[in-house]
């Protein structure tokens, strides 16, 4: 079924999940099994992540070095396929810019149409490790509209997929103000996206200015916020540095007031994305996005309290 009707035809707000695929070696039954405590809620789908191949450069015994293409992770279809299988809901596999010429996307677009799947998450990706700037694959796209305008070019008109893209409250880092990075989301949805699923944040009130915000700048679909809850004291810097977001001055003093407390730690952090999973609801949202990092115990925890 196609988000885009599971979101309108749902009479309450419902938990939309997301996983990493994982590292080369698990099984599909390991797989499987990791999935398995969320179908104690019915999930509607689950979505599923990828990342840009990357390469390494090997020294050859002439002294040259060549590059070789590693994948350390299950592909996104393959995940998407064994959740399918087994639990026969639908998937949402991520598909982005980066590493891809247009020709690579259509070719996936059309093993995600033979397999049935109605649905996809359209991203520009991130950058390659050394890279300052996003560079597009020669051939292919340097924005996540364009991503979409081809997803809709290859339907034809026939209405294939439901299409997500990312939204982000606090800004996207390369975006000069929150104003900018709103007309960019708009060029998004109006080449055709259905709704979007923003980045995690850990203040509501950001979500709510950045979802007014988006309503007067005319994007009507549907907005659905995206939680995680922090599992380690490392996390107050990381985050941060890796998506360029906020955390408030009380998550973080009870985070350092518990110290080297992992598990105190681990119990603030999903408290507090109850809170704001609970605040979230009794403001309306459709939905509530869950970014799972391949974790299952806190997540299960949160749904049970909020849903």
């Amino acid at each position: 079924m196609k988000i885009k009707d599971i979101l309108r035809q749902s009479r309450k707000a419902f938990p939309s999940l997301e996983i990493v695929p994982p590292l080369k070696g698990m099984t599909h039954n390991e797989l499987v099994e990791s999935v398995r405590p969320f179908m104690e809620f019915s999930p509607k789908y689950i979505n599923v992540t990828c990342h840009r191949d990357e390469y390494q450069f090997r020294k050859e015994p002439d002294g040259s070095f060549s590059r070789h293409l590693v994948r350390n992770k299950v592909s996104e279809v393959a995940v998407c396929c064994a959740i399918m299988s087994a639990y026969r809901i639908d998937v949402v596999p991520h598909m982005i810019c980066g590493g891809n010429t247009a020709d690579e996307i259509d070719n996936k677009l059309s093993d995600l149409k033979f397999l049935g799947i109605e649905n996809v998450m359209a991203l520009r990706g991130d950058c390659t490790v050394g890279e300052k700037r996003f560079v597009p694959e020669e051939g292919g796209y340097s924005h996540a509209s364009e991503l979409v305008e081809a997803i809709r070019k290859f339907e034809a008109g026939n209405g294939i997929f439901s299409i997500g893209v990312g939204g982000y409250p606090e800004k996207h880092f390369e975006a000069s103000n929150i104003e900018t990075d709103i007309e960019n989301l708009k060029k998004k949805v109006d080449a055709g996206a259905d709704y979007i699923i923003t980045q995690m944040f850990f203040d509501n009130d950001v979500f709510y200015r950045y979802a007014d915000l988006c309503r007067k700048a005319g994007i009507s679909v549907p907005i659905i916020p995206g939680l995680k809850p922090l599992t380690t004291s490392r996390q107050l810097t990381l985050l941060p540095e890796s998506f360029s977001i906020d955390i408030p001055v009380e998550l973080t003093s009870e985070i350092r007031a518990a110290g080297d407390d992992r598990q105190a730690v681990y119990r603030i952090g999903t408290d507090w994305c109850i809170m704001q999973c609970k605040d979230l609801l009794a403001h309306g949202v459709p939905a509530v996005h869950f970014y799972t990092m391949g974790k299952s115990e806190n997540i299960v925890r949160i749904l049970r309290e909020c849903f």
